[in-house]
């Protein structure tokens, strides 16, 4: 029977109890499915007001309803291409500086592409709206603490114990663009100080800087060559470096001569390294290598010795030591720090310019304060 049809007391009634029975339900429901009925609630009423208020201050800015929805704009390959490279040429190279973009790709969302400036090549990320441009990535499977033990050098935070005549180690790869950085910057600070200090270059005992598939060994064999130039002719490593670093591969034959050094003496030393400490050997059997690169044992006992783990790595009377800057101004104050009695040569004036990474006679990009240096590390 409708309710228009019957009496109002009745109907009143009927009302109440049906009032009671809905009561007695939601007393009988589970507390957990009465928290998860009130959690709908309040997030619906969440996301309203949020889309609300998202839609107002579209309307102020002067956008239609409809932008509210709509993605960023997805950049093709080539156009992808073209904004990262002129970010990078306007805010990341010196004037200049060759740069090119290769194997441009789809990955995780994000393109992902190769760097090459110079003969060195990093790999970096851009958004594929081209508004962020990431010149590295952290793998978030890995253990943070883990890939910091492995991949950057420790900095002991002793204070550098002092001597009359400091002991200075500076350890690279020689094709690492932070190693040359440093090396650019520590050539002056040399030559300053002089028979004031004991100064050697020593490699880090693996290589990451040869063309595995192409069997190209270019950091091998450079590192091999440094190496016999300081063994047999220490007076002119300076001056070879000095050139080489300019341009790189390609100079070594004509930097040599520059230097005044024997080529054919060097020669001889290289071969002989090469069977000492097993370096082709090594390059031939991945079994010996480092993750994805091969050995170089020339320095492998000081290397041990030192915690060396990544290029540059710099080691002053047996500390390993962060200077406060690759230039030579800072490099020459971290130095003299480490001298009993400090030579008047550490009152030298000298560039306080940290040199651009890799070869080339620019200066480095301004670096965010607080931020690590970069290295070479595996």
């Amino acid at each position: 029977m409708d309710n228009e049809n019957k009496v109002p007391e009745v109907v009143e009634a009927e009302q109440k109890e049906a009032s009671k029975e809905e009561s007695k339900k939601e007393q009988e429901m589970p507390k957990e499915e009465k928290k998860m009925e009130r959690k709908k609630v309040i997030l619906l009423s969440v996301a309203i007001a949020v889309v609300l208020v998202a839609l107002v201050g579209y309307k102020f800015k002067g956008a239609d309803f409809m932008t509210f929805f709509q993605h960023k704009k997805v950049l093709k390959v080539e156009e992808a291409k073209a904004k990262a490279l002129d970010f990078i040429d306007k805010n990341l190279v010196q004037p200049g500086t060759k740069v090119d973009i290769s194997d441009m790709i789809d990955d995780s969302g994000l393109y992902k592409m190769t760097v090459s400036v110079g003969t060195q090549k990093i790999t970096a990320y851009m958004t594929k709206d081209g508004s962020q441009f990431f010149p590295s990535a952290m793998d978030m499977n890995v253990d943070p603490a883990a890939a910091s033990a492995d991949s950057t050098p420790a900095t002991p935070a002793k204070e550098v114990p002092k001597s009359a005549k400091p002991d200075v180690k500076l350890f690279v790869m020689s094709y690492c663009p932070y190693g040359t950085q440093i090396e650019k910057g520590i050539l002056p600070v040399v030559k300053a100080l002089g028979s004031k200090i004991n100064f050697s270059l020593e490699f880090v005992n693996y290589s990451m800087h040869n063309d595995l598939a192409t069997g190209d060994r270019k950091e091998l064999d450079e590192n091999l060559r440094q190496y016999c130039i300081q063994k047999n002719q220490p007076t002119k490593l300076s001056a070879y470096l000095t050139c080489f670093l300019k341009v790189g591969q390609g100079t070594e034959s004509s930097c040599m001569t520059t230097a005044g050094v024997s080529a054919s003496q060097v020669a001889t030393c290289m071969a002989q390294a090469d069977t000492q400490f097993n370096v082709t050997k090594d390059f031939n059997d991945k079994s010996t290598y480092k993750g994805q690169f091969p050995m170089f044992e020339v320095n492998s006992a000081d290397n041990d010795k030192y915690g060396v783990q990544g290029s540059p790595t710099l080691v002053i009377n047996d500390t390993q030591v962060a200077a406060d800057g690759r230039d030579a101004a800072s490099l020459l104050k971290t130095i003299c720090s480490a001298f009993t009695t400090a030579p008047k040569e550490c009152q030298a004036q000298l560039s306080s310019t940290a040199p651009a990474a890799g070869f080339g006679e620019g200066a480095a990009a301004a670096t965010p304060a607080g931020a690590p240096a970069a290295n070479c590390a595996n």
